[in-house]
C-alpha cells in the first residue's frame, strides 16, 4: 500500500495568489514601459492565471504560457537553459521537443516554497533582458509573499 501522505502537497499556487503576484509584475512592467503577458502555471505546468496588459504583443501570449512551462519541466530560470540550448550545447534542439513548448530564452522562472517548485512563471512583451527582469522581479516577490504567509 502506498502512503497517501507522500501525495499531499506542502504549498499549491491558488489563483488569489496568481492575481496578486500578477500585480505586483505588472506595476513594475508599467514602470520600465513594457506591456507584458504575465503567465502563472502550478507545478505541473498547467496555467492558473494568464494575464495580458493592455496593448501588448499577441504573440508574447503562447511565449509566456510556454517560458512557465518551460521553467517547471526543466526545474531551471529559461536564462539558464538559454546556452545550454545553443549549437554544442548539452541540450541543443530541445527547444524542438515536447510540442515546441520549450523556450530557450531569458523571462521564464520557477516560483518556489520551502526551496520546491511549486509553479512557475513566465513573462513575455519587452526584450529578453526585459522579461528576464521581469521574471526575476516576480519570482523574488513570491518567496517574499511565500515568507509572509508562513509567518501567518
Amino acid at each position: 500500500m502506498v502512503n497517501p501522505e507522500l501525495f499531499n502537497k506542502k504549498f499549491s499556487i491558488t489563483l488569489d495568489l496568481a492575481k496578486a503576484l500578477a500585480k505586483i509584475i505588472e506595476d513594475k512592467a508599467r514602470e520600465i514601459k513594457v506591456n507584458a503577458v504575465v503567465a502563472i502555471s502550478d507545478c505541473e505546468g498547467r496555467p492558473v492565471l494568464v494575464e495580458c496588459m493592455d496593448n501588448s504583443y499577441i504573440a508574447s501570449y503562447d511565449v509566456a504560457v510556454n517560458k512557465a512551462y518551460t521553467v517547471v519541466s526543466l526545474k531551471m530560470p529559461t536564462i539558464q537553459l538559454k546556452p545550454l540550448a545553443q549549437p554544442g550545447g548539452s541540450l541543443y534542439g530541445i527547444q524542438f521537443t515536447n510540442d515546441s513548448k520549450i523556450v530557450i530564452f531569458g523571462g521564464g522562472d520557477p516560483l518556489k516554497a520551502d526551496n520546491e517548485i511549486v509553479g512557475g512563471l513566465g513573462v513575455s512583451g519587452g526584450s529578453e533582458e526585459e522579461d528576464t527582469f521581469l521574471s526575476e522581479y516576480g519570482a523574488k516577490a513570491f518567496e517574499k509573499m511565500i515568507e509572509l504567509i508562513s509567518k501567518g
